[in-house]
């Protein structure tokens, strides 16, 4: 048995309908403004949603260091550990990226546990096979006591069973909005816990491939684990969990979960919006410099890397403005002549990072934070 849908209330059906709204314009706004700049947030999007998703389950590694692991850089200083579950994440989200638009696609166990051991292959062993449903039982201990189960999942025997009730409602479809049945389908996967491990960032896996499905936007603007993986709202993604009970319960109401979920879609797009806005307004604010300094329109691409991300490295420039080595080398070299960025770092390490010259109103429009609206703030149902 799985968790039944809850029905929407008023408030839930205005805020989807705001989701909806947003990411229609977002959809619009990406497709109208320069690839340059889009290509950039999608990037920043797809390694924001890595870090979150695997910080949750503790293992550390800022989104910036996230891009260069993604784009090969192997002189980042990341530990062996985070470094491997870094990687078999981007590979498990890029390969979930790419489904949003195959035509003949379908849900399955096979689909599943290949994803699986994607994530884990490189963990698998006798006690946590990857790839495979778990043979004995787990549990998720609380935060503050490791020697106390906050939830203990099915007995074993019954997961072949849960993940084909599962695998059938996800292939049906019913009349929920996607937004909705792909929240369900994360509350299932969790509460199921069909794997030794690795459950918690494939349940947010499924939930951003649905949403990708769904082929609004596209699947790097679509997660939420960024969101999820801020520290406040995870402390609060644990409590929403537990809110379900100790074992699992199916049949109960989580109209507490769907409004959490909600807030997610809304405060994410709300996310995704403000930073493609700051980025425009960055970019057009370097390029205004750099034709008055009399440079090259393409070290521009460099130039707001470090202001958005506070860095830059020279093959990042290289592949994206399609540059030889020594090309991006010389650009590179004569903008910190300009003083316009500053070497950190010998040889393959090096990153650059703003110099004293670095436009003082760019870094103010790329570090001024956002406030993010809570949707339901002034609701009276």
């Amino acid at each position: 048995m799985l968790y039944p849908t809850p029905g929407l209330t008023p408030d839930d059906h205005r805020v989807l309908d705001d989701v909806e709204r947003m990411r229609d314009a977002l959809r619009h706004q990406v497709h109208e403004s320069p690839s340059k700049w889009t290509d950039g947030l999608r990037k920043f999007l797809t390694a924001d949603a890595v870090a979150a998703s695997n910080s949750i389950e503790g293992f550390k590694v800022a989104t910036v260091d996230v891009q260069d692991l993604m784009e090969g850089e192997r002189d980042v200083d990341v530990s062996e550990e985070n470094r491997a579950e870094t990687l078999a994440y981007q590979r498990m989200m890029s390969y979930i990226q790419t489904l949003h638009e195959a035509d003949d696609f379908s849900y399955g166990k096979g689909l599943l546990n290949a994803l699986h051991w994607m994530l884990q292959g490189h963990r698998h062993g006798p006690r946590k096979p990857a790839g495979q449903w778990r043979r004995g039982p787990v549990y998720v201990t609380d935060a503050r006591d490791p020697s106390i189960a906050a939830y203990t999942a099915p007995d074993a025997e019954q997961v072949p069973g849960l993940m084909q009730e599962l695998i059938d409602w996800l292939n049906a479809g019913d009349d929920a909005h996607p937004l909705v049945r792909a929240a369900m389908a994360h509350l299932h996967l969790v509460s199921i816990h069909p794997w030794a491990d690795g459950n918690g960032r494939m349940s947010r896996s499924l939930q951003t491939l649905m949403i990708a499905r769904e082929g609004v936007l596209a699947p790097e603007f679509s997660s939420i684990e960024s969101w999820l993986g801020r520290p406040g709202n995870t402390w609060d993604y644990y409590r929403e969990l537990n809110s379900r009970g100790s074992e699992y319960l199916p049949d109960q109401d989580v109209s507490s979960w769907m409004r959490f979920n909600l807030t997610a879609y809304h405060q994410q797009a709300q996310a995704v919006q403000g930073r493609l806005d700051r980025s425009g307004r960055v970019w057009e604010a370097l390029a205004d410099h750099a034709r008055s300094a009399g440079l090259d329109e393409r070290v521009v691409t460099a130039l707001h890397d470090v202001a958005m991300a506070g860095r830059v490295r020279r093959s990042r420039y290289e592949q994206a403005e399609g540059l030889n080595m020594q090309q991006a080398q010389r650009d590179l070299r004569d903008l910190v002549t300009a003083q316009l960025l500053q070497p950190v770092g010998r040889t393959r390490a090096r990153y650059y990072t703003p110099g004293s010259r670095f436009p003082e109103s760019a870094l103010g429009m790329a570090t001024t934070p956002m406030a993010l609206v809570d949707p339901y703030a002034g609701m009276l149902g």
